[in-house]
């Protein structure tokens, strides 16, 4: 009998070691397929030639006499699948044009995306002698904004005879979009002095933009000034743009005061106000906003509004109210989006539920995103899950193979299990392929004056005084004397 059970013993002992030879086989084929997957050079270059480039070619064939050529009404954008030529082609054997229709066929192609056709008729506005007309200008101004070229944008726009309120507008929003709050500022400065048109109410909605990104309280409040100087204070769009910015900016108090003050409240003031509590972790006061006040205004929450709400429970760790919010969008009907999910993954992982989180985004009825399995990467570094760990990093890296932080953590936690090879495999890669992980940033601001600081930049002209004071807070952390009492 004694012998029977030693025996039974060593069978489930070699079943162990065998299921774990087999987990360890299928470990390291997954480590060698993302290995494939990451180290393989790219099959295809981008062929994006540079706008200007295309102008050159462009000029430099025959100029006809194109100001008397239509183009017509029925110019389909769609059929221009063999580039610009096809198009022109089309303009070329048509009778006559106008600086409206060459306007209007810039728009198209904004609309539409097709920037390399857009540049093709630049090119015809430029031989035609259309290029000072105003709209022509206006709707080269957008088409280089939305390719993301704003220099080039900025270059059409100073060269642009006339100006108006859409051209104007157009360069602030370009420009905000890059967070240049001093440029917008001093564009709309310049649009003041120069001009008799006035601002609207996009050209404000596009300064507030610039201040949200970029954190600058004290030109928003210059901004909000301005509205209410010219007359938008009932402005809905504009109300909701200083909401965010005030949230955004840390300035909760005055964000509930627009908030409160504007009447005519719409879904989008509810989600502006909701998300600014959930982004500084009031999550009593977002919850309150979505189940008390909400209800009474007989506003309908949307997919948005349950993401605010979701977002608030995520950074207050209330992981049984993120359930109940999670089953409520989708008991009212609201479908939820990768967003959704995204969030209630990561909430789940914070708290440390990382099998059921695992378990969400398996049973999701969407492909998780890049963003999903970084989450969870980050939850398993957090509470030391190396294996499902190692799993999120090589998902995200299937996805993203020239993420550099993912690279480096994959090596780091191949290394902590002793794939010392994969270990050096991963960093090889991203020596071949150039990847740098990006240094973090943060600004403050301080009479007006946003300060950007980068990490591992020295190049502050205050180092010193900088590196002093973190000394100072460095050792009075360590002792606990008060810094006043040390002076």
């Amino acid at each position: 009998m004694s012998c029977l059970r030693n025996y039974h013993s060593r069978v489930r002992s070699l079943n162990r070691v065998i299921a774990n030879d087999a987990s360890e086989v299928e470990r390291r084929a997954r480590a060698l397929r993302v290995l494939n997957i990451i180290s393989s050079k790219p099959s295809e270059t981008s062929n994006r030639q540079n706008h200007l480039g295309i102008v050159k070619d462009f000029l430099r064939t025959d100029s006809k006499h194109l100001r008397d050529e239509p183009i017509p009404e029925d110019l389909s954008l769609s059929r221009t699948k063999h580039g610009v030529s096809s198009v022109l082609k089309e303009v070329e054997d048509s009778c006559s044009f106008d600086a409206y229709g060459l306007s209007s066929a810039v728009s198209s192609c904004g609309s539409d995306r097709d920037f390399r056709t857009g540049y093709g008729f630049h090119c015809l506005a430029l031989k035609s002698g259309f290029t000072s007309d105003l709209y022509v200008g206006s709707s080269l101004v957008v088409l280089y904004r939305d390719s993301g070229e704003i220099d080039n944008a900025h270059k059409v726009f100073v060269e642009m005879p006339e100006k108006n309120v859409v051209s104007w507008t157009a360069m602030i929003s370009g420009f905000a979009q890059e967070w240049r709050v001093d440029i917008c500022l001093k564009l709309y400065s310049e649009m003041r002095n120069s001009t008799s048109e006035q601002p609207n109410d996009y050209t404000f909605t596009a300064l507030l933009s610039a201040c949200t990104g970029s954190g600058a309280l004290g030109q928003g409040r210059s901004v909000h000034c301005q509205t209410l100087l010219t007359g938008f204070k009932s402005c809905l769009h504009i109300s909701n743009a200083l909401i965010s910015m005030y949230c955004k900016c840390g300035d909760l108090k005055d964000a509930f005061r627009v908030f409160d003050e504007f009447v005519n409240k719409d879904v989008v003031s509810w989600n502006s106000m909701i998300a600014g509590y959930a982004q500084h972790g009031l999550a009593t006061q977002a919850i309150e906003l979505f189940e008390v006040l909400m209800p009474k205004s007989g506003t309908r929450p949307d997919a948005i509004t349950y993401l605010g709400v979701l977002s608030s429970c995520r950074h207050a760790g209330m992981v049984k109210e993120g359930r109940k919010f999670f089953s409520l969008m989708v008991e009212r009907g609201v479908k939820p989006q990768l967003n959704h999910y995204s969030c209630l993954i990561d909430l789940l992982g914070r708290f440390g539920l990382l099998q059921e989180a695992l378990d969400l985004i398996e049973n999701m009825p969407m492909e998780p995103n890049a963003v999903i399995w970084g989450s969870l990467l980050f939850s398993c570094r957090v509470h030391g899950d190396v294996w499902m760990g190692i799993r999120a990093a090589e998902e995200r890296l299937m996805l993203e193979p020239d993420c550099a932080a993912t690279h480096v953590q994959l090596a780091n936690l191949y290394a902590s299990v002793r794939y010392y090879k994969e270990a050096a495999t991963v960093r090889r890669v991203m020596k071949d392929k150039g990847l740098k992980t990006n240094p973090g940033y943060s600004w403050i601001e301080i009479d007006n004056n946003v300060f950007m600081f980068k990490a591992e930049d020295g190049s502050n002209c205050r180092m010193l005084e900088i590196v002093h004071i973190l000394h100072c807070l460095v050792d009075h952390m360590d002792d606990g004397t008060p810094l006043i009492q040390r002076e």
